[in-house]
Order: C-alpha cells, then structure tokens, then sequence
C-alpha cells in the first residue's frame, strides 16, 4: 500500500471509530512512527470532513505542554490539533455520557485573539499584543484508539486526541497576568486530582502560544483574530466517568467547572 493510501486509510478508520463510538486499534499499520506529516494529514482530512458537515473552524489547541503528560503517555513533544465550533460546551454544561469515548480532563489558560499572530518567530510580547483575553478552562481530551495506548502519531492524527472544551470566568486582559507562577488546581467530585503552575506549561503559556504560532504560520496555516487558543495542561490529566464533577481554578485568573450525565 502506498503512503498515501495509508494516510487516508488511517483517516477512515479514526472516522469510523467516533461514528460508530468504538475506539480502534493504534495506527502503526498505517502511519512511521517518525512520519509526523503524514500523521498532521490524516488530521486535517477528518477536519475538512468535520467542516463538511456543518462545523466551523474556531481555533486551535496545544497538545502535550506539560511534562507530566509527556510522560503519561510517553512522548517527548508537543503537538496541535484543531477546535470547531461542535466542540464547545458551557462553563457549568453537562456532557451527554455517549458523547466521547474515554474521556479525560486537564486545566489550563485559554487565549482569544484580538489580531492575527502571524509574524515569524513570534516574541512573548507579539503573543500579549495579539491577545484580546483569557479565561481559565478545561480541556476535555478524548482518544479514538482503544485504551489510549497511543504513539506521538496516533495523538496527532487523532486531531491531537481532542474532544471538548469548556471556558470559564472571568475573561480578563494578559496585560499584568502571572504566567509563570499561577498555580492550578482540578477536582473530580471534591477530591483534588491534577495540581500544577504556569511553568509547568513549556515554561509559560505564553512560550506555548508562541511555539504554536510559528508552527501554523510555518504550515501556512496562521493563528487568526477572533481564535480560541488552548494553551495546553498545567497538570496531569485525569479520567472522567458518568456522573463525574469536574472543576478548576487558576490563581489570578477564575475557576471552570463542567459536569458528565450518570
């Protein structure tokens, strides 16, 4: 099979894993481990079929900033993916239980765009003056392969394993915002489950956002007035069954919270 047949069969394959909810063997059938092109390909084919039926690009997230998920699910970078506009669930919202598929939930800071961040090698001070607000939110992340037993590929064609998002309150301006030492702290029905600090997050969200920047303007994809960005987790994620309480709060910033239907 050539590679680019194995690239759209690793895009049919995740496709029909979220339509028929029932997570898929990982794709090394399809996608070299070090092929990380090919694997951002599989992506954005399932993207534009999600932009097919209806959905609307609204931003992009930051996978895998935090060491302590690095390590989780052993990989040594970060990776992107991109947010729609199915993907939105309200601060205190509840999630229907067959909506994902092995749900987990991590923290971290949301950026919105007030301009675009397409200049090369973008500096923290282009990324603060390209930022309209931020707000405190709660990624919940999801995997099409069974029992997450993922490769740095397997996330990325995945759409980084991304499921849902939530922004909390309040929305605040970065200008004078700690981003190195704000520290956060995650709740699974009142029992504390993730803690971790803006450093933990490649040093700084802020750093994050710049990494992603460059990345996209250098996929000629570049971050746009009006995009959510999640900054990525300032902590270890942790699983969320029915019925579970899932709330957050970053020191300076606000809390989030979103619950999961028994």
């Amino acid at each position: 099979m050539s590679r680019d047949k194995k690239i759209a069969a690793a895009a049919d394959v995740l496709w029909q894993a979220e339509r028929n909810a029932r997570p898929c063997a990982p794709l090394h059938d399809y996608l070299d481990r070090g092929d990380l092109d090919a694997a951002y390909t599989v992506q954005q084919i399932n993207i534009e079929r999600r932009l097919k039926n209806g959905a609307r690009l609204t931003g992009r997230k930051i996978g895998l900033t935090a060491k302590s998920v690095q390590q989780q699910l052993g990989v040594d970078q970060p990776d992107y993916g991109t947010l729609l506009s199915d993907m939105v669930v309200s601060d205190g919202g509840s999630i229907p239980r067959d909506r994902l598929l092995q749900p987990k939930v991590e923290a971290e800071i949301a950026f919105v765009l007030g301009a675009d961040l397409d200049m090369q090698n973008p500096s923290a001070a282009d990324v603060l003056r390209a930022t309209a607000f931020i707000a405190p939110s709660i990624e919940i992340v999801d995997s099409r392969i069974a029992d997450w037993k993922i490769a740095l590929t397997d996330t990325i064609a995945d759409n980084a394993s991304s499921g849902l998002f939530v922004l909390g309150t309040p929305a605040i301006s970065p200008l004078g915002f700690d981003f190195t030492a704000c520290e956060m702290e995650m709740s699974i029905d009142g029992q504390q489950v993730s803690t971790g600090a803006g450093r933990d997050c490649l040093g700084s969200p802020v750093a994050a956002v710049a990494w992603l920047a460059e990345k996209m303007r250098a996929e000629n994809m570049p971050l746009r007035a009006g995009y959510i960005i999640m900054s990525g987790a300032l902590g270890p994620m942790a699983p969320a069954g029915p019925g579970a309480d899932v709330r957050a709060k970053i020191s300076g910033l606000g809390h989030v919270s979103v619950s999961f239907e028994e």
